[in-house]
């Protein structure tokens, strides 16, 4: 699998940063930067917030690249340390969180021609409605394809909690994409 990297960017950009180039760090940063805002996005409220869990995962990788193995694939890597940033950024602040959580009987439908009006930014914005835990349980679940298993493991939850999170957040955004687009 190193043969994958021998002729890359990718694999110069990482060996540079083994040697603890700052130079090399940059161009991995800007390499990377719109993937990982993307995935650090996904797991918090705001831009800034997102901007803090992206920088802190790349002083992460960059204090542990000299771990990485060849054989993987990096943008995995990265991922998982942003991930798992996420994760202790949620632990570090949960007791600052009010969850209020009314569960819906019967959920409402959502009309297909809602979701096909759908951007990204609608997405978020939705997403940022959600409580927080109910947003890292689904974007764990839904974006980032972990078990509940995984996430009751990462967030020292019970499974069912996990379950239960999901179910929430799901009828949430049923009753959320209702409110935001009457048509």
């Amino acid at each position: 699998m190193k043969d994958k990297y021998k002729n890359s960017i990718e694999y110069e950009l990482i060996e540079g940063c083994k040697r603890g180039e700052n130079e090399y760090q940059e161009m991995l940063y800007k390499h990377f930067y719109g993937y990982a805002f993307s995935i650090s996005r996904l797991n918090t409220y705001s831009r800034e917030e997102a901007v803090d869990i992206m920088n802190d995962s790349f002083l992460k990788v960059f204090s542990t690249i000299h771990r990485f193995n060849l054989n993987q694939s990096f943008k995995a890597w990265i991922r998982t340390i942003i991930i798992n940033t996420a994760i202790d950024n949620y632990r570090k602040n949960k007791k600052h969180y009010y969850l209020l959580d009314v569960v819906e009987v019967d959920p409402p439908e959502v009309k297909e021609s809602i979701i096909s009006q759908l951007n990204a930014e609608d997405i978020l914005n939705l997403l940022d409605r959600l409580p927080k835990i109910h947003r890292l349980v689904f974007n764990l679940y839904e974006i980032q394809g972990f078990s509940h298993k995984e996430i009751a493991e990462k967030l020292n939850i019970k499974i069912s909690s996990s379950r239960t999170f999901l179910t929430r957040a799901k009828n949430k955004l049923r009753i959320l994409l209702n409110e935001s687009f009457k048509n």
